[in-house]
């Protein structure tokens, strides 16, 4: 097929377009495009706060120790005593 019959083959469609039909317009993407904004600056804050957080988690005590080995067993084993 050739471009010039592909034209005319989208020339009708084009006309079937009603005028009247409302679209977003400018107005539609210039919210759209702040809102974009928006959320890359609210991204790029995000970022940098997460870089602040020092996180160091304290050392489990003998006590939180035993309790993670008893939790480690299955549930079906029986202690014994």
């Amino acid at each position: 097929m050739y471009a010039t019959q592909a034209l005319t083959h989208l020339v009708p469609l084009a006309e079937e377009l009603d005028k009247n039909k409302v679209t977003p317009g400018v107005l539609g993407f210039i919210v759209f495009a702040a809102l974009a904004v928006g959320v890359w600056l609210l991204m790029k804050s995000m970022n940098r706060h997460m870089g602040k957080v020092d996180f160091e988690e304290a050392p489990e005590t003998p006590k939180e120790q035993a309790g993670a080995k008893d939790e480690a067993e299955p549930a079906g084993s029986a202690r014994q005593k």
